[in-house]
């Protein structure tokens, strides 16, 4: 059977919420109780080194559910949507082929977008307009991708330095509403599960997470991501 007949009829799991929501375990769940295997849709899990930051599944629970596109890079490495496209695509067709539900979980919506609606119109890097763009901090940057585009800032991370830069040198070329490539092959049935929490109760469990991060060695992971990758890249990792 050819891979676009395959996949013109593909159901997936969506599991999305914010941090500390429960994703990843509420994905896991999933999996033993639906027969699913799970491809992580998360742009720093790829990266090998970011572990106790990115608060990734335990080497036992990937060990006994099969996880995808987690620590797959060096993190001086570059990793885009389209990579993740296109990396995804080819996991979620061989889980679906062997009988499994492929099952996605993840806290970076632009990759869902990107994997079910397509990516943006190719658009060529602008060196000028990168080097002006430079100049400002995070937080300028966010708010003139908020302002140009308020639909783009609500699925692009406010520290990701990188994809702040780059949607706004889209928006330059192209304007507002990038085109999208076309995925006439790409037909995703998606079944959604929203980790919904009380803001109280969230907050006290990023709290939690965030001092056994701490107690685990967080600034000690940092420090040796910094000394592998520079001050530079660290900034664009969003550590």
């Amino acid at each position: 059977m050819i891979a676009s007949q395959i996949m013109n009829r593909i159901p997936i799991l969506c599991v999305v919420g914010p941090t500390a929501s429960g994703k990843t375990a509420r994905a896991i769940s999933e999996a033993k109780a639906r027969n699913g295997e799970i491809v992580s849709v998360d742009s720093r899990q790829v990266y090998r080194m970011l572990n106790i930051g990115t608060e990734k599944a335990t080497m036992e629970d990937r060990c006994n559910i099969p996880h995808y596109l987690i620590d797959i890079c060096d993190a001086q490495e570059s990793y885009s949507a389209g990579d993740f496209v296109a990396d995804a695509t080819k996991y979620i067709e061989d889980i679906y082929t062997r009988g499994k539900l492929p099952i996605l979980v993840g806290g970076t919506l632009f990759y869902f977008d990107a994997l079910l609606h397509g990516l943006p119109e190719a658009v060529p890097s602008n060196p000028a307009l990168r080097a002006q763009l430079d100049t400002l901090s995070d937080k300028e940057l966010y708010a003139q991708v908020l302002m140009a585009d308020p639909q783009r800032a609500k699925v692009l991370d406010p520290k990701n330095r990188r994809r702040l830069i780059r949607a706004l040198e889209i928006i330059n070329a192209i304007g507002t509403v990038p085109k999208r490539v076309s995925q006439k092959n790409i037909h995703y049935i998606p079944e959604w599960i929203v980790q919904e929490v009380p803001k109280e109760e969230l907050r006290t469990r990023i709290d939690i997470r965030l001092k056994s991060a701490f107690e685990r060695g967080l600034i000690e992971e940092v420090r040796q991501v910094r000394d592998h990758v520079g001050d530079r890249r660290l900034n664009e990792l969003g550590l």
